[in-house]
């Protein structure tokens, strides 16, 4: 499956990141970066004066907390993106205390 994945560039606030996608979550992926971008735009504008990790941290805590039946994501993406989420959550609580 690692030779299925395709390398791509993305930037979240003032930060370039190299990942490895399939090729079929590259318009998921591309779709979520520009709401985190608008949305961190939309932050800094209501929040002035905060450095680039906070606004990263209300972006996060804002996709965290949408609810899952989002009309924007249709059946698979949801599927996909809880399943992508509870292998996530598999992989950190090995290391939780």
């Amino acid at each position: 499956m690692a030779s299925e994945l395709i390398p791509v560039n993305i930037t979240i606030g003032d930060r370039s990141y190299r990942i490895k996608i399939l090729p079929s979550d590259e318009e998921a992926v591309r779709k979520s970066l520009k709401r985190i971008h608008d949305k961190i735009l939309e932050f800094r504008t209501q929040f002035a004066g905060k450095d680039m990790q906070d606004y990263i941290s209300m972006v996060l805590i804002w996709y965290a907390t949408q609810p899952v039946d989002d009309p924007s994501l249709d059946p698979v993406s949801q599927e996909a993106l809880l399943e992508k989420l509870r292998k996530m959550e598999s992989q950190i609580d090995p290391f939780l205390p």
